[in-house]
């Protein structure tokens, strides 16, 4: 493994952070159509070297983007229903309720009412045309490229579906173990389903690739996320149970959260199933490099969820729900990325090293080769050393003044004490303000080579703004730019941005200086380590 400092984040850049749910679009949520593009012309032209988003994969419970019904394809509701319309899949009648999903916020009860009649009508056209759609390549090839995971997944979505949305664990016997499932044992109507989300699955990665084809014209790097676990109730558990610690039954044996931190007092209970890591020791980590193969045909940079469980996890029995009374056990450390290096040697993979932060967890990261992430937020009675202030953010790191599970930037600073408010004043250079940009320009300003600034915090918004509020099940993952904001944002913000980007040098230029070192040397692998844990059409078209 590379113990020198990353091994591509070589120069000074910037990217912006925005879940594709997030854009404005006219179908009740954000997809991979005009909006996207019109995005990505967007950064292209405020000088965002990058697009950050959260996970792309079919949500499940409480609709988190962290909770998906698989590890690798895509959510059909980001589907660009412009394109079948245009191709006559659909026809205007049919979209007219999807039309009617308000635009300020992502409804996913009403959407999920109004998206699938339309999705099952739109197939139903497809196969009466004989599964072909002119212009839009071989539906075939397709299904044949598509890799093992394609017909467990669309199995598991037909049979989820055919027993009223219940978890798979819940099911009748006789279809809880997929390895006595195929295609001809689907029962009465349920094959057809399947075939629906295989339909599904084509127009997504169509899309997606032609949006990342787009991206990449413009200059505009797409940074992916991968959570560290997947969903009990998924495509993953259902079909490769042995790569998880569940009982002959699918229970849990073990489940994944956090303790006491930051976001809660009585920890997290995230109730992931937790990986048998002794079975993927011993078939060299195949399912996972599989699952960050496939990431890395979708994403130029992905960012790897809870870092730290590579090192050690939190393990709750699986009796309990209660997050206080589980364990540190150690993960697979040094050998997972060795056979990740060897298997894949040129990817490019942030650390989301952020929690309960031990020297254990520091020296994989740095081991691996990977920078680490530094939140301006979280730069008070966060740790002891405050090592997330500016003036000891190594090179080799990426900053954000929040992420997606932090408050924005403004609806944090409004939240703070006076006392609070004039330390982190007196840091940032606040001057009585509450806007977002003082930290957004020392985000800028940082020695971390990567700076990634949340879409919210450009329009410098408040705490109605905020995407995520780790450990509450319910209201997270609405939040939209509106057509208006979107013009705000192309008049005024995005400039600003990009003037941060010229004065402090982000612009990715291979030839600058490193001034980490002395010209002529290497940038040494250092960074300030805590001495105690720290708590962990953009217009609608």
């Amino acid at each position: 493994m590379d113990s020198s400092a990353s091994s591509w984040l070589r120069t000074r850049q910037c990217g912006v952070l925005a879940h594709v749910s997030s854009l404005p679009g006219r179908y009740g949520i954000g997809n991979l159509g005009a909006g996207a593009r019109a995005f990505v012309d967007l950064l292209a032209a405020a000088g965002s070297g990058y697009w950050q988003m959260c996970p792309l994969g079919p949500t499940g419970y409480g609709d988190s983007p962290y909770q998906s019904f698989s590890s690798f394809a895509g959510n059909p509701y980001f589907i660009d229903w412009d394109e079948l319309l245009a191709s006559k899949l659909v026809d205007a009648d049919d979209l007219a309720g999807l039309r009617a999903l308000p635009e300020g916020r992502v409804d996913y009860g009403a959407l999920y009412h109004a998206f699938w009649p339309v999705a099952r009508r739109a197939h139903s056209r497809f196969v009466e045309r004989g599964r072909h759609v002119e212009g839009w390549g071989d539906y075939e090839n397709f299904c044949l490229r598509a890799g093992t995971w394609l017909q467990p997944y669309a199995a598991f979505m037909a049979l989820k579906e055919r027993f009223g949305g219940r978890p798979w664990t819940d099911w009748p016997a006789a279809y809880r173990d997929s390895g006595h499932i195929s295609g001809g044992d689907l029962p009465g109507g349920t094959a057809r389903e399947a075939d629906l989300h295989i339909f599904l699955q084509w127009i997504f990665s169509r899309q997606w690739q032609a949006l990342r084809a787009h991206a990449r014209a413009k200059g505009v790097g797409l940074i992916g996320d991968i959570p560290i676990f997947v969903a009990l109730d998924s495509a993953d558990t259902w079909s490769r149970r042995e790569v998880f610690r569940l009982d002959a039954e699918g229970r849990l044996v073990a489940a994944a959260g956090v303790p006491p931190d930051y976001f809660s007092d009585r920890g997290q209970y995230w109730g992931n199933p937790l990986y048998d890591w002794d079975y993927l020791a011993r078939t060299n980590f195949t399912w996972w490099i599989d699952r960050l193969r496939a990431a890395f045909a979708s994403y130029d940079v992905v960012r790897l969820d809870h870092f730290r469980g590579f090192d050690t996890f939190w393990e709750i029995p699986g009796t309990t729900q209660d997050a206080r009374v589980g364990r540190w056990v150690a993960g697979p450390g040094d050998a997972f990325f060795t056979a990740l290096q060897r298997a894949l040697p040129d990817v490019r993979i942030i650390a989301e090293d952020l929690g309960y932060i031990t020297p254990g967890v520091v020296r994989l990261r740095r081991v691996a080769g990977l920078p680490g992430m530094k939140i301006l937020q979280f730069g008070y009675h966060h740790d002891d050393n405050n090592v997330n202030l500016p003036h000891f953010h190594p090179v080799d790191s990426v900053v954000y003044p929040g992420t997606h599970d932090n408050d924005t930037t403004r609806g944090w600073l409004e939240s703070l004490t006076p006392e609070a408010y004039a330390e982190v004043d007196a840091y940032f250079q606040l001057n009585g303000t509450r806007s977002a940009w003082p930290m957004i320009r020392a985000a800028m300003a940082s020695p971390a080579r990567l700076a990634v600034i949340p879409l919210q915090d450009l329009l410098d918004l408040p705490s109605s703004a905020r995407l995520n509020r780790p450990g509450t099940p319910d209201g997270n993952w609405t939040w939209r730019c509106t057509p208006a904001q979107a013009a705000e944002l192309a008049a005024g913000p995005a400039a600003q941005f990009r003037r941060l980007r010229t004065l402090f040098d982000r612009d990715g230029d291979p030839k600058q200086r490193d001034y980490s070192a002395p010209p002529g040397t290497a940038a040494p692998a250092v960074e300030h380590t805590p001495s105690t844990p720290a708590l962990s059409a953009l217009h609608s078209s």
